[in-house]
C-alpha cells in the first residue's frame, strides 16, 4: 500500500487497523466504516439523550404523584370537615339564643353547660385537624377569604371593612374550606 492508498480519516478506525496486512485494508472501504462508526455515535448521543430526558420526565412524575398523596392526606377530611361546619353553625346559634336569665337557672344549668362543653370540643377536633377560623370583623374585605353580602352605609368605618360577620369561614390548613359571609362598610349617600 502506498502513501495515497493508506487509510485517511479517523483515527479511531487507523488505531483499529494497526497490525491488519495492507493489502487487505482498502481505502473505500475504511471511508464507509468510518462513516459507519460516525453515524453510530451519532446514534449513540441520540439514545443518550432520550434516555436522560426519560429520567428527567420519571424523576418529576414521581415528585408530582408524592406531592398528590401528601395532598390527599393533609386534606382527606375536607368534605367531612364542611359537612360538620352546619353542626358547629347551628350549635353556636343555639347557644347564643339562650338568654342570660336561663342560664342562671338552676334546672337548666346543666343543659347550657353540656352545650358549651360540646361547643369547646367541636373547637379542639377542628384545631388538631387545622381547622381554622378566618378573622373577619375590622378587617378589609379579603375576597380570598370573605364574602361579601351586603354593603352597609357606616360613617364609622372605612369604606371597604368588615362591619358584621353573618356566617364564619374557615380555612383547613392553607386551604379556604368555606369563606366567611360578611357585610362591608360603605359611605352613607
Amino acid at each position: 500500500m502506498t502513501e495515497d492508498t493508506k487509510p485517511q480519516g479517523d483515527p479511531a478506525v487507523a488505531s483499529e487497523l494497526k497490525g491488519v496486512p495492507e493489502e487487505l485494508v482498502d481505502t473505500a472501504s475504511t471511508g464507509m466504516i468510518t462513516d459507519e462508526i460516525q453515524q453510530l455515535r451519532d446514534e449513540l448521543e441520540g439514545a443518550k439523550q432520550e434516555v436522560l430526558y426519560a429520567r428527567a420526565d420519571t424523576q418529576n412524575l414521581r415528585r408530582r404523584l408524592e406531592k398528590d398523596i401528601a395532598d390527599a392526606r393533609a386534606y382527606a377530611a375536607t368534605g367531612f370537615a364542611r359537612d360538620i361546619l352546619s353542626v358547629s353553625d347551628n350549635l353556636t346559634r343555639a347557644l347564643e339564643a339562650i338568654p342570660q336569665e336561663l342560664r342562671e337557672d338552676e334546672r337548666l344549668k346543666g343543659f347550657v353547660s353540656g352545650l358549651e362543653a360540646t361547643a369547646r370540643e367541636i373547637d379542639k377536633v377542628f384545631a388538631q385537624h387545622d381547622i381554622s377560623r378566618i378573622a373577619a370583623m375590622g378587617l378589609p374585605l379579603d375576597p380570598h377569604q370573605h364574602q361579601a353580602m351586603i354593603e352597609v352605609p357606616s360613617t364609622d368605618a372605612e369604606p371597604g371593612t368588615i362591619v358584621q360577620e353573618l356566617q364564619a369561614g374557615y380555612m383547613i390548613k392553607d386551604r379556604l374550606l368555606r369563606p366567611a359571609m360578611v357585610a362591608v362598610a360603605k359611605k352613607p349617600d
